[in-house]
């Protein structure tokens, strides 16, 4: 039996036929987000962290390398094992990493 690298059952037609409207829709979402972004005013000295995590991930994105999903989830999860001794100040997940080392090169 020969190994195939495609891994995907379907053609790029139908896979582009079956999902190409929800993610275009999905594209021009982020696009009215950074826009938002862009347009607003400064909050601090210093980049939010989101948003330079946000940027990260889009150049995962556009970089044509594989494991894209992959190397985006890992980007935006704390992977410490460290556990908070107090919630004080915490509302919830911020949805990536407030701080890492190497984060944007």
């Amino acid at each position: 039996m020969t190994s195939s690298p495609y891994s995907c059952p379907q053609s790029r037609e139908q896979v582009l036929n079956s999902y190409f409207m929800e993610h275009r829709a999905k594209v021009l979402d982020v696009a009215a987000f950074l826009d938002r972004l862009d347009r607003s005013q400064p909050s601090g000295t210093e980049p939010d962290f989101r948003d330079s995590a946000i940027r990260d991930a889009i150049r995962i994105l556009i970089d044509g390398q594989p494991q894209r999903a992959k190397r985006i989830l890992e980007l935006l999860s704390d992977l410490s094992s460290d556990i908070p001794q107090s919630a004080h100040g915490m509302k919830g997940a911020s949805g990536a990493v407030r701080s890492r080392s190497g984060a944007g090169s």
